[in-house]
């Protein structure tokens, strides 16, 4: 008996090592999903918000239907980039969207009726403050996504995540600068 008291503690040690290391491994993998969740209940807000929007201005911004129609594209393929569940291409699919809501702004800046328009002021309080919300959801997604993949790719995790089927999470990419500036012309 007292031969085996070695084994069964280095035993011992290895399962609670095995134990600590997957449940530290679900543990962050659920961080992240619901830090994806906080994502995605903005983003659903703001495809909300943007049909309203774009009715709002369309009747007098005529001649811009073009910008109208890319925020219209911009919000279809994020939607649909959305229910890929590609977090990369989703990413990229909202960039693009920002993007073209920001150049409506900037387009809507031309018009003095849209300008003072109630209803124009309060939608674009709204889409602001949502683009906010999104930024601080990113921004916690990004360090849960951190945590997790530090967890995936070091000592004991490295050892069980390929095991467990525990892979490297991406992050929540914000605009490249060239991306994020609309290009705005008003002559």
């Amino acid at each position: 008996m007292d031969a085996l008291l070695p084994v069964i503690v280095v035993v011992g040690v290895i399962a609670v090592l095995v134990i600590g290391a997957f449940n530290g491994l679900v543990s962050g993998r659920n961080r992240v999903e619901e830090a994806l969740g906080q994502i995605q209940v903005q983003l659903k807000r703001r495809y909300d918000l943007i049909p309203n929007l774009v009715e709002a201005v369309k009747g007098q911004m005529g001649f811009e239907r073009s910008v109208l129609e890319n925020v219209t594209k911009a919000r279809a393929a994020a939607v649909s980039a959305g229910a890929s569940g590609d977090t990369a291409a989703q990413a990229k699919a909202e960039n693009l969207l920002t993007g073209s809501l920001r150049t409506l702004f900037a387009n809507v800046e031309a018009y003095p009726t849209l300008k003072s328009n109630e209803n124009v002021i309060q939608l674009q309080e709204q889409l602001t403050s949502t683009e906010n919300q999104i930024g601080f959801s990113r921004q916690h997604y990004n360090s849960a996504v951190l945590t997790y993949n530090n967890s995936v790719q070091s000592f004991p995790g490295l050892l069980f995540a390929g095991i467990f089927g525990f892979a490297k999470r991406d992050f929540f990419d914000t605009p490249d600068a060239e991306e994020a500036a609309p290009k705005v012309s008003l002559s």
